[in-house]
């Protein structure tokens, strides 16, 4: 009989052993999710065996009233350290317990370095799965010099803001008055300063026009301002004139010139005859996919609108795009000269002859 008893506990306790070794992954799994495929084993086992341990302290937050705050990865940053920088920042129960749960979900091999929005109020379970998105919380989106604000709109998604296209519009053809140069303008074509801005991923469609016309209020110097009024011009006439200069010009430094001519016309009662106004008012061309159809035919030089210069003397009614620094400086202080006429020169160059006479600039065309 006691020859059996040996064998017997023998049996048992391998038994036991294996119920163990089934039971506590499956209870861990059920609790934590599934492991890591890449676990032995045993290294199931053992960490499905710490988490279960470790308990309440990886499922319920350290403070369920805590604020967001930033927490940053490094690049090459160990796992234990950032366990151990999270139970620092007052973030989660305890670092050991976390490290467990990063091992056996396989997450520790896929954290990202990068800013996140943290939370004591978040579980140490979502704290390891919102750190396997390195997604900033700020957002770099670049304004183009001559976009209209259609194309600012059709940047928004794929630029990372939480804007729609219809919502930008929506703000930008809203009339205000919290700018003095949009006073009675119906919209603020023209004032979306061309530059590159760093903004929070969540900023609102209004916080977004604050900081683009913002800008645009900075440059407007009193310096800037004298030489629109020297010119005959108000703020919003010698940012519509800009707005063509900008469309015009291929080489910057031929801003002023271009300048130059259309306020050269302006004083005369000449009509500007500006090709990217008539490009303004006929919209989107679906056969080229842009909003400045090139080449215009004869018949879209009659297309009937107020925006259309070759019509209508003066300028515009309101800016065509959205100019920069340069080509506000071009309208402020343009080049002084007789021209009255300009054409693009024939090498591909961007550059432009320009003429006094008419018979000038006819001469001045490409065989």
């Amino acid at each position: 009989m006691r020859k059996l008893i040996l064998p017997i506990l023998l049996i048992l306790t391998i038994l036991c052993f294996l119920a163990a070794f089934i039971t506590i992954p499956s209870e861990a799994a059920r609790i934590y999710g599934p492991p890591a495929p890449w676990l032995t084993m045993f290294q199931r086992a053992q960490y499905s065996a710490r988490l279960l341990w470790y308990d309440g302290l990886l499922t319920r937050p350290l403070n369920s009233e805590a604020g967001e705050r930033n927490f940053q990865i490094e690049s090459g940053q160990s796992v234990d350290s950032i366990a151990s920088s999270l139970y620092d920042a007052g973030m989660i129960r305890d670092a050991e317990s976390f490290r467990a749960y990063l091992i056996y979900s396989g997450l520790d091999t896929s954290i990202q370095a990068g800013e996140y929005k943290l939370s004591a109020a978040m579980s140490a379970i979502d704290i390891a799965r919102e750190i396997q998105d390195a997604s900033s919380t700020e957002v770099t989106f670049t304004v183009l010099a001559g976009w209209r604000m259609e194309e600012i709109a059709a940047s928004l998604p794929t630029s990372g803001l939480a804007i729609t296209p219809d919502e930008f519009l929506t703000a930008a053809t809203t009339p205000r008055d919290d700018f003095d140069f949009l006073t009675s303008a119906d919209s603020a074509e023209g004032f979306f300063f061309p530059d590159t801005y760093i903004l929070s991923r969540n900023i609102s469609v209004n916080e977004l026009m604050d900081e683009l016309l913002r800008n645009f209020s900075l440059r407007l110097t009193s310096e800037l301002t004298h030489g629109f009024e020297e010119q005959g011009l108000t703020v919003y006439q010698a940012v519509t004139l800009a707005s063509i200069v900008e469309r015009e010009a291929v080489q910057d430094e031929e801003k002023p010139l271009i300048a130059s001519v259309y306020l050269n016309r302006l004083n005369i009662g000449m009509k500007l005859e500006a090709d990217p106004t008539v490009q303004y008012a006929l919209g989107y061309d679906f056969g080229s996919g842009t909003w400045w159809k090139n080449p215009l035919s004869l018949n879209d030089l009659q297309f009937d609108s107020p925006f259309n210069t070759y019509i209508y003397a003066g300028l515009p009614p309101a800016p065509i795009s959205n100019p920069d620094l340069d080509s506000l400086q071009a309208v402020a202080f343009p080049a002084e000269t007789p021209y009255y006429f300009f054409r693009a020169k024939c090498d591909g160059s961007g550059y432009h002859f320009f003429a006094e006479t008419f018979e000038e600039h006819v001469a001045n065309g490409c065989e």
